[in-house]
């Protein structure tokens, strides 16, 4: 179905509320495996258009922060998202209570009834009202980050605009974005620092009515983690010390070295070659049309997903004004159909939105004949392993957007790949300590900050930009706000990201043909399943990862 044909409706908590509790009554005195089957289908029928009904209001929302019908649907989802938690949490304790885990795990896989199992335990009908005070307090973050206008180069730009300028090869002109970009969240810092400051006393108070010493394990199952603990992610801390840390500085020296910088500092580290960063060779229009082009030769699935998502207009990656920031790909559950929103902003970013956002959308196009919502895509970790992989596999078709910068395009990706380890292993060590402390105050909290990055990212020099000097700089990364815990999913991620590259050196049509497996098992299989079914090494093994 085209996005523009889709017929908005505000679902009813009552009404699905009274059909699905009759459904689950049916379940409970039901022992006929067969027909508790149809019931659980019926059950996820409604559930899926509650679903796409609530995605498409956070969509059409994230597109203008200030349209008034979706602000005021997206206040009802705040508010009622969590009653439908409720009736899944329902749906889940009886499947458990059934005892007929055997007959769940020969239907819908082991990795079902270990999600059932965590999702069990990460709510209660007691946190209810923190959940909305928590959906209200996200929202209030994204509509704060999206209120931006920042004038320069005679026009008002959001925070996505600046980022051609932040990256300009004139250090001026750069220095000037760089001071005025900052200077929107250092004018806001009150602001921030408040909903920061909520969302860790609410996530505290939630993990211990749930019997949690603090957010942290709660943290976890939230994230559905069902094959490695809080230990094998100190472990891989300790790795990433050992060995990116080093590699990430000498990238670091080296860029340094091509830009003949005396003293390189943070106005320095978005710009990677002395004669400016590669440059994209069409607009918005050409990007996409260059897409089907790079996607129709680089396999079937990808020629046959691609056209599709450009025939039912499932992208948004026009900027505009109040335009929520960042990138995603959600999946618009009734249909089957995924959905991708960007920013295009003239810079490199428009092409990994091309990738990235692609890769989790071809996941969820060639596992559409999972019916069953919880295992439709995988954790979080495994998904981003087909949005970065994705981005390396389509290396051989960057000239059709740089032309001749198409080197410096693939030296900077995979630079930055590297770069990235030590920065989102931070984001992950950062929130630990937070969520370990959630009496921290608003200025301990980015001392935390601004230390952790002297040791993750030694190389930093903020010069004479004192609020992020002072620790300020983690307000911008969406993901400490609204999905805690999430960004170590993309460090496990990118590890085998960086196989697979290795992998498609030697034979691209294996490594291919082994990405495509994953992306069909959907979210059948934990992460550590579906690393082996790629034929990666675990990257959470000391000797995968120090190799």
């Amino acid at each position: 179905m085209k996005f523009s044909d889709i017929k908005y409706e505000r679902v009813s908590y009552e009404d699905v509320e009274l059909k699905f509790l009759g459904l689950i009554e049916k379940i409970r005195h039901c022992n006929d495996f067969e027909e508790i089957l149809i019931f659980i289908n019926e059950i996820n029928r409604i559930r899926n258009h509650a679903d796409t009904m609530k995605e498409y209001a956070s969509i059409r929302y994230s597109i203008d922060t200030t349209d008034e019908l979706f602000c005021e649907e997206n206040n009802y989802w705040d508010e009622y998202d969590p009653y439908f938690k409720k009736l899944d949490n329902v749906f889940y304790k009886t499947l458990l209570e059934k005892n007929i885990k055997k007959e769940l795990v020969a239907e819908f896989g082991k990795q079902f009834y270990s999600i059932v199992e965590l999702k069990a335990k990460a709510f209660s009908e007691s946190i209810v009202e923190l959940l909305q005070i928590e959906n209200s307090l996200m929202s209030e973050y994204t509509k704060l980050l999206s209120s931006a206008k920042i004038e320069f180069d005679g026009r008002v730009c959001n925070l996505s605009d600046m980022a051609p300028y932040m990256g300009s090869s004139d250090r001026e002109l750069r220095m000037r974005a760089i001071k005025l970009h900052t200077d929107f969240f250092e004018k806001n810092e009150e602001r921030f620092d408040v909903i920061f400051d909520k969302l860790v006393e609410i996530r505290h108070e939630m993990a211990n009515k749930l019997g949690y010493d603090n957010f942290i394990e709660l943290g976890y199952m939230r994230m559905l983690r069902t094959d490695y603990s809080m230990k094998d992610i100190e472990n891989l801390r300790k790795l990433v010390i050992e060995k990116y840390v080093p590699l990430a500085n000498s990238i670091y020296l080296e860029q340094a070295n091509r830009l003949n910088s005396e003293k390189f500092d943070y106005y320095d580290e978005g710009v990677h070659f002395s004669d400016g960063n590669a440059r994209l060779i069409g607009n918005g229009k050409y990007i996409i049309s260059n897409g089907a082009k790079m996607y129709n030769e680089l396999s079937p699935e990808t020629s046959e997903f691609y056209t599709y998502l450009v025939n039912n207009e499932l992208f948004d990656v026009k900027p505009r004004p109040n335009k929520a920031m960042g990138g995603y790909c959600t999946l618009l559950s009734e249909f089957k159909d995924p959905f991708i929103f960007g920013n295009f902003n003239g810079t490199v970013d428009d092409i990994d939105v091309l990738t990235h956002e692609i890769g989790h959308a071809l996941q969820m196009y060639l596992s559409r004949d999972i019916d069953m919502p919880e295992i439709a895509f995988p954790t979080l970790d495994s998904c981003e392993i087909h949005s970065m992989s994705m981005e390396f596999f389509t290396y051989p078709w960057m000239n059709l957007f740089f032309g001749d910068d198409e080197e410096k395009y693939k030296k900077y990706h995979h630079d930055s790949a590297l770069k990235f380890i030590p920065y989102g292993t931070l984001v992950d060590h950062f929130q630990h300590i937070i969520y370990e402390n959630p009496t921290l105050s608003p200025s301990e909290r980015k001392s935390i900050w601004r230390e952790l990055e002297k040791k993750y990212l030694p190389h930093r020099d903020y010069s004479d930009l004192a609020f992020l000097e002072n620790g300020g700089y983690w307000f911008r990364q969406g993901h400490i706000f609204k999905d805690p815990f999430y960004y170590i999913d993309y460090v496990l991620a990118q590890l085998c990201a960086l196989q697979f590259y290795e992998l498609s050196k030697l034979d691209y049509e294996k490594a291919w043909k082994k990405y495509i497996d994953i992306c069909r098992v959907g979210g059948k299989y934990s992460f550590l399943d579906i690393v082996e079914i790629a034929g990666l090494k675990n990257p959470l093994n000391y000797k995968t990862t120090c190799e």
